[in-house]
């Protein structure tokens, strides 16, 4: 395979053994293309950050890719907490995975997602907050007449689709839309709230309750 039909990816990683477990784990994955940062152009490079816990050296890699124009971000690590993945999300990361679940199949699988301009995220993160937002739906604003704005019914239903981590095809598929309307309604959400991408998109949403 042509490396010009590969997707370059650019691994850094908290710690060097971390590092060089996920590069070769890569190497012979023919999918992908392994990079030096300082070789790699941004904008089509998938920058896979490794750490064992989401802290403040995890946050200053991803500070220091997005400075360097990195928009495809995949976040594995050791242990993730709720507000940490929003936080992660909010910071320009559209791919997330714990490390006890990715296998070098789950490694390759975000960088395509990634690189195609999908998200992904924990399902059962993704569960945990879509209740928690259903339960301030329920006991706080609806016994005070409030109300969430800002968001359309058809944006909804589309955002509630990509966190249920269906593709764009699957979206356009299920809602009989072409795939350019659903691609439309979601750089729509993200121009108007100002987001990073689609996962920046449903993580918004979710934290402030509009879906």
């Amino acid at each position: 395979m042509l490396e010009q039909s590969r997707i370059p990816v650019v691994v850094r990683a908290t710690d060097p053994i971390l590092q060089s477990g996920v590069q070769m784990a890569l190497r012979t994955r023919q999918e992908v293309w392994l990079v030096d940062e300082e070789a790699a152009v941004a904008p089509d490079s998938v920058a896979l950050v490794v750490t064992d816990r989401f802290d403040d050296r995890g946050a200053q890699l991803l500070r220091t890719l997005q400075v360097r124009g990195f928009t495809r971000v995949v976040l594995i690590a050791g242990e993730l907490e709720d507000t940490e993945i929003l936080t992660a999300v909010e910071g320009g990361v559209c791919a997330v995975a714990r490390r006890a679940d990715t296998t070098p199949d789950v490694l390759v699988r975000l960088v395509k997602a990634a690189a195609a301009g999908e998200g992904a995220l924990p399902p059962d993160l993704l569960g945990r907050l879509l209740n928690r937002v259903s339960r301030l739906q329920r006991h706080v604003l609806e016994p005070r007449g409030l109300h969430l704005a800002g968001i359309t019914n058809r944006e909804t239903e589309v955002l509630r689709l990509v966190a249920s981590g269906l593709s764009t095809k699957e979206i356009a598929d299920k809602l009989c839309y072409s795939q350019r309307t659903v691609k439309s309604i979601l750089h729509d959400v993200t121009n108007r709230f100002q987001l990073k991408n689609r996962s920046h998109a449903v993580a918004y949403a979710l934290r402030e309750g509009l879906i």
